[in-house]
């Protein structure tokens, strides 16, 4: 099993040295970007709002019925639900959310595409499939994924409020006032830096497993499912390294 991983990483590296190299044609390569896109980003947009101002609502409501202690200030529930959010909510589990819509999607496509024998169509013409196939997508989620995560800080935030006004357990005022209270900007940098990184790894990772699939339809149902394991598990890995560097 040991083997198999690292024969698995060598041919991953090997993946992306390919998919690297410049476009054959920049005006396909716009087009199949935009494309991305509109598949990866913006089909995505509804269930990242949804799951925001709901769990939004849920950690404002949580924070707000566990402060028993009159020491904290009112702003504490506004202050924590903006921090959570920002630092761990919106990047992580929105990508661990992207890594199942979007990883299980890219995978099987390219896997049906592999059994289907259209890669190796592509390669009789000439065209190198892994820059058509991939680069596209992870460009597309590089300029995409952060939109979607600044989409979920903003919606998260206003769910919070909501759910604490329909509640009456706080008001506007001090979860505003909590909202900015001690702001850093460098939060925010933090979270995008983070997004951009998930962002390449659940595509390229996608890719691998759609690209590398073999037999039928069975093994591209196994290859998507792969796809969002390791997916999930590699985010966590780098998110616990990234705060290390970036935070501590």
């Amino acid at each position: 099993m040991i083997k198999k991983l690292f024969e698995n990483i060598g041919l991953y590296f090997q993946m992306l040295r390919v998919v690297f190299s410049k476009p054959e044609k920049w005006s396909v390569f716009r087009k199949r970007v935009f494309d991305e896109i509109q598949i990866i980003g913006l089909s995505s947009i509804l269930i990242v709002a949804i799951m925001s101002v709901f769990i939004g609502a849920v950690i404002a409501l949580q924070i707000a019925s566990n402060m028993d202690s009159p020491l904290l200030p009112s702003y504490t529930i506004g202050y924590i639900t903006r921090s959570t959010t920002i630092l761990e909510f919106s990047p992580t589990i929105m990508s661990l959310i992207l890594a199942g819509k979007v990883g299980s999607n890219i995978s099987s496509e390219i896997g049906t595409m592999r059994i289907t024998e259209q890669i190796d169509a592509l390669e009789i013409m000439g065209v190198n499939s892994l820059a058509y196939l991939v680069l596209p997508k992870i460009v597309a989620a590089l300029i995409f994924f952060p939109i979607l995560v600044i989409i979920s800080m903003f919606l998260s935030i206003c769910g919070g409020w909501i759910a604490l006004v329909l509640s009456q357990m706080g008001s506007t005022e001090d979860y505003i006032y909590g909202i900015r209270a001690f702001f850093k900007s460098f939060e925010v940098t933090y979270a995008l830096t983070k997004t951009v990184v998930f962002a390449f790894i659940i595509v390229s990772i996608a890719s691998f497993y759609g690209y590398y699939t073999r037999g039928g339809a069975l093994e591209v149902g196994k290859a998507a499912t792969q796809a969002v394991v390791t997916n999930s598990i590699t985010v966590l890995v780098f998110n616990l390294i990234l705060t290390q560097l970036m935070l501590l």
